[in-house]
């Protein structure tokens, strides 16, 4: 049990260093601004509601843990 969980965090650990690198990089700056997130600028107040980017991070893990659930 124990080689299969190291291989789980090692490729956790690849996943996160590559979703890093994207951010880092500059390729991820439309998220957060897709239409649909709500974002209102005054002098005084900032209010942000990512609607959409968080329904796309909600479907996108879902679909993932769905893949890794039917195959284990």
């Amino acid at each position: 049990m124990g080689r299969h969980v190291g291989l789980w965090l090692a490729g956790v650990g690849a996943a996160l260093v590559a979703l890093g690198l994207l951010i880092w990089s500059g390729a991820l700056g439309w998220f957060g601004r897709l239409p649909g997130d709500i974002r209102i600028e005054r002098e005084t107040v900032r209010i942000y509601v990512p609607l959409v980017s968080m329904l796309l991070v909600s479907a996108a893990l879902t679909l993932l843990l769905n893949v890794i659930r039917r195959l284990f």
